[in-house]
This record gives C-alpha cells, sequence and structure tokens, in this order.
C-alpha cells in the first residue's frame, strides 16, 4: 500500500446535535495510502471502545504492510481484508478479557488506492457505512448497507418507499463482533484522477441522500478539504441526528498536498 499515486484523504467527525457522545472513529493515514472510518454500535456496550479497536488494529496492520516490499498485484485486497479481520480478531479478544462487553461491535469501510496499471480503489466493508466514487457529476455508491432493510429488498421483500420508513432500518446484518469468522465485502473500481472517494458514517447519509450529497461535491470543485467539511456542515445543518464522519479523497499533485498529506486519527481515546 505506498503512496505512489498522490491520493489524499481529508476527514473530520462530529458528535451531532442529538447524541451524547461520539462513537464514530476515523484515520486518514495519507502516507500509507489508507483510509478507514468505524462506527460503533449504537445501543451496544462500548460502542466507541469496538469502534478505536477496529481503527488502531487495522492502522497498525497496514503501517505493517507499507513497511514491506511489493507483494503482486491481488496485495491491495488481500492486505486489506487481513485489517479488517484483524481488528475483528482484537474485538473478539477484548470480549474474551471482559465479559461485561460482549456484544460490542462496529461498523468498518476501509480504503486504499493503488496506481497500477491504473487507479483502483480497493475497498473492504462490513456494516452500513459507505463508499461512493463522484465521477464527472454522478455520484455511485460503491458498497452495499449490510442491514436487514437491505436484505429484505435484494430479497424483494419491500420496497423503496417501505425501505426507507422501515422502522429498525439500521439494524445491522453484519459488523465487526458479530462473528469472529465473518470476512469483509471486498469491491475493487477504477478510478479517473478528478475524481472524489468519499468514506462515510450512516450519520451522514441518514441526513443527505445520495442527490443532496452530490450536489455538495459537485460544488466543492475538487477539493477534498472543502468537500468532507461542507458534507458535515450539510448534515448538521440538516439536524445532525447521529453522529457523522467523512473522508474525502482526491488525486493530487505533491506541490499541491502541502497540510492535506498529514496523517490524522480522530477521535483520540
Amino acid at each position: 500500500m505506498k503512496n505512489t499515486a498522490r491520493w489524499i484523504g481529508v476527514g473530520r467527525t462530529e458528535t451531532g446535535h442529538v447524541r451524547q457522545s461520539n462513537q464514530d472513529v476515523f484515520a486518514a493515514i495519507n502516507s500509507c495510502n489508507f483510509w478507514v472510518v468505524a462506527d460503533g454500535m449504537g445501543g451496544h456496550p462500548a460502542g466507541d471502545l469496538a469502534a478505536h479497536i477496529a481503527v488502531d488494529v487495522a492502522t497498525r496492520k497496514v503501517k505493517a504492510f507499507a513497511a514491506t516490499s511489493g507483494q503482486g498485484p491481488e496485495a491491495p485486497a488481500a492486505q486489506l481484508a487481513e485489517c479488517v479481520a484483524a481488528a475483528n480478531r482484537a474485538i473478539h479478544e477484548k470480549v474474551r478479557e471482559d465479559p461485561a462487553l460482549k456484544g460490542m461491535g462496529t461498523t468498518i469501510v476501509a480504503m486504499t488506492i493503488a496506481s497500477e496499471p491504473v487507479p483502483t480503489a480497493h475497498i473492504a466493508h462490513l456494516g452500513d457505512s459507505r463508499a461512493y466514487r463522484f465521477h464527472r457529476g454522478a455520484l455511485t455508491q460503491l458498497t452495499r448497507d449490510h442491514t436487514l432493510v437491505a436484505m429484505l429488498l435484494e430479497r424483494g421483500l419491500i420496497d423503496d418507499a417501505t425501505a426507507r420508513a422501515y422502522p429498525d432500518r439500521h439494524i445491522l446484518a453484519k459488523g465487526l463482533g458479530m462473528g469472529l469468522e465473518l470476512s469483509p465485502e471486498l469491491t475493487s473500481t477504477s478510478l479517473a484522477l478528478d475524481d472524489l472517494v468519499l468514506l462515510c458514517s450512516d450519520g451522514l447519509t441518514k441526513m443527505l441522500d445520495d442527490d443532496a450529497i452530490a450536489v455538495v461535491l459537485a460544488r466543492a470543485e475538487n477539493n477534498p478539504r472543502r468537500a468532507c467539511h461542507d458534507l458535515v456542515d450539510e448534515a448538521l445543518r440538516r439536524g445532525g441526528e447521529d453522529n457523522v464522519t467523512v473522508i474525502v479523497c482526491a488525486h493530487t499533485t505533491p506541490a499541491k498536498a502541502g497540510s492535506l498529506a498529514i496523517d490524522k486519527t480522530l477521535p483520540a481515546m
């Protein structure tokens, strides 16, 4: 996961106007070409701890990978899968050490971007934290939600209108901590150099539908800092009913990267 192409991610997390604490955690490790968002399961014990463990373990794992030599064309996806698997094992180990934490878990969406032969985003995810590609005005969701309502939609048991009002629409079907052998869903997609790639918790998508997200990204004119902050501000303006976390990645030259390239993990424990 070496940072040969200058893809830079800018992240921000906010508690919002309703929640008392922030159970979202993100890391933008630009030096390793790695970005991750985790959203601790609300209503479960220590959701914030699960999210912190997930991001910490995945980040340490990716830094270890970055210190080794290249491992072939399949390495990015395989490394992402191992990062997520390691995070899942760490959460289960923490519960084994302290049974009072039983039930804690978190979503995760993690990404690296390989530069050759063409820029390609590799994504691993569990839960309903999402990845999107914004390509020349069009927004495409790259992940599928691992939720009860998404399963019902896929099986044709409910329609889109019912799904939007479904009372248990945010109950997760998959997430870190929900099974020791659980594997992340892997997705890869080619990118153009003028694309933006968005990672977010559901605190954004509860407040903004895809059309609204696309409008904000279009206004940002390929500036990841502006896109990131404008998306969070808009979610807060519309009510901020949940913790909201956003990372926006864009391609840039080293000369323009400047302070955008600083590695960041928030919030701290």
